[in-house]
């Protein structure tokens, strides 16, 4: 195994998936913490910290992750760019113990 430009390369020169432990590590070279990315990209927190237990990352959050810590590192203000995107939760409908509740009163 090898680490370059910050990526782990195993000997068949292929990338390893991310783990959580490496992701934290770039919140904090993007100096953001866990619920303050989860906000900025409106990603349930719960569904980050899955990948906890799961201990590999999804490529689409770890380039987020690492293109935030890069641009944090060249003094770009991200978080400014992303909240331009207005970006919006995905909510699941008929979810949860409230829906159960309206059901039971129609």
């Amino acid at each position: 195994m090898v680490i370059k430009y910050g990526i782990i390369i195993n000997r068949n020169n292929k990338r390893e998936k991310m783990t959580f432990v490496e992701f934290k590590k770039l919140l904090l070279d993007a100096d953001i913490s866990l619920p303050k990315f989860s906000k900025l990209i409106k990603v349930s927190e719960k569904n980050l910290q899955s990948y906890k237990k799961k201990e590999e990352v999804p490529n689409a959050i770890a380039v987020v992750a690492k293109c935030f810590a890069k641009m944090n590192e060249d003094d770009v203000d991200y978080r400014a760019l992303i909240e331009t995107l207005d970006l919006q939760a995905k909510t699941k409908e008929g979810a949860g113990f409230s829906s159960k509740t309206k059901k039971a009163k129609s």
